[in-house]
C-alpha cells in the first residue's frame, strides 16, 4: 500500500526539507491584525518577528477543518491508499482531537497520530513515519509505533525576554517586571502534554548549560540503554544568528558525541510565546 506521511509546520520542517524527505506539510496559520498568513508560505520568519515586536496583534491558529480535509482528499486523489497525519501534541492544541473526529468519516484511509510532540521531536516522528512507510508498514501500524514511542522525547526552551510570556498570559505583569529587573531567564520544558516551568538562570549562556545538564540527566535516567548514535538531538532557536546557531549545535555535539545533532528554527506557534532570542533543544530516539 502507498501511505502518505503528513505533518504541519509546527514540526519545524521547511517546504524544501519536506520535499526532500518525501513528507507532506500543512502550513500553520498566523494571524496578524486579523489578516491570515501561512507559515513558510506567505510570511517569512523575519516578517513574523517584526510583527511580533510591533504593536500588532499576532496569534497562531490551528489549520481550518476545510484545509485539513482538502489535504487528505488531495493525497488520496493522487494515488495514495492511506494518509498518516501527525499534528502537534493534543496537550498543546485541540487540532489533534478535531482531526481524529474528521478521520472517522474516512473508513480507515486516514490515521491521525496523537504523538504528544512539537518542534524538533515532531520532526523526528515524521521522519520515523516515513521510514516505516518506505518499509511497507500500513497506516495503522505506523500510528501504533508512533503512539507507543510518543513519550520517548524531551524538550527544553530558554526565553531571552519575558515580554511575550506576559503578553500571552503565561506569567503575570508583576512577575515579568521583577524578572526583567533581575535579568532572570526562564527555562521551560515540554514533556509530552504541556509547556511547564523548569528552571531559571541569569544569562542565556547559563540557560544553555542547564538545558544540557537536564538532557544529560534525562539520558542517564530515561534513555540509559540507548546509545548516543541512536539519539536525535534537535537544536532550535528564534532569530539566532548563524554563529549562534552553530555554537549551540556544537555545544550539543560535544555533550552527546556520536548523536545525530541538527538545527531547526522554532515554529511560529512556539515563537509567538517566546519571542526572539529563544534557544531550545529536543531529544528523541531515532528509528534505525
Amino acid at each position: 500500500m502507498k501511505t502518505a506521511i503528513l505533518t504541519d509546520t509546527n514540526s519545524g520542517i521547511s517546504s524544501a526539507e519536506a520535499e526532500e524527505l518525501g513528507i507532506f506539510l500543512i502550513p500553520m496559520p498566523i494571524i496578524i491584525n486579523d489578516e491570515t498568513f501561512y507559515e513558510g508560505q506567505s510570511i517569512t520568519e523575519e516578517a513574523f518577528y517584526q510583527a511580533l515586536a510591533s504593536d500588532k496583534k499576532v496569534t497562531t491558529s490551528q489549520p481550518s477543518p476545510a484545509d485539513v480535509l482538502d489535504y487528505w482528499d488531495s493525497l488520496l486523489q493522487k494515488g495514495f491508499d492511506e494518509v498518516v497525519y501527525i499534528p502537534m501534541s493534543s496537550g498543546l492544541s485541540n487540532s489533534c482531537h478535531a482531526a481524529m473526529g474528521f478521520a472517522e468519516d474516512y473508513a480507515s484511509k486516514v490515521f491521525v497520530v496523537d504523538n504528544h510532540r512539537i518542534s524538533v521531536t515532531l520532526k523526528a516522528s515524521a521522519i520515523m513515519a516515513k521510514k516505516l512507510s518506505d518499509m511497507g508498514k500500513s497506516g495503522s501500524e505506523i500510528k501504533a509505533v508512533l503512539e507507543e514511542d510518543a513519550y520517548h522525547s524531551s524538550i527544553y526552551i530558554s526565553v531571552n525576554t519575558l515580554t511575550y510570556l506576559k503578553r500571552g498570559g503565561r506569567i503575570t505583569p508583576a512577575a515579568a517586571m521583577i524578572g526583567s529587573v533581575l535579568n532572570i531567564k526562564p527555562i521551560l520544558t515540554i514533556q509530552g502534554e504541556k509547556l511547564d516551568s523548569f528552571s531559571k538562570a541569569r544569562s542565556m549562556k547559563k540557560c544553555e548549560q542547564r538545558m544540557i545538564e537536564a538532557l544529560l540527566n534525562d539520558k542517564e535516567k530515561r534513555f540509559a540503554d540507548i546509545p548516543n548514535e541512536q539519539l536525535s538531538i534537535g537544536a532550535a532557536g528564534t532569530c539566532l544568528s548563524e554563529e549562534e546557531q552553530l555554537n549551540w549545535k556544537h555545544a550539543l555535539e560535544e555533550a552527546f558525541p556520536g548523536a545525530d545533532v541538527f538545527y531547526n528554527p522554532l515554529s511560529a506557534s512556539i515563537g509567538c510565546h517566546t519571542g526572539p532570542g529563544a534557544v531550545g533543544v529536543g531529544l528523541s530516539v531515532k528509528f534505525l
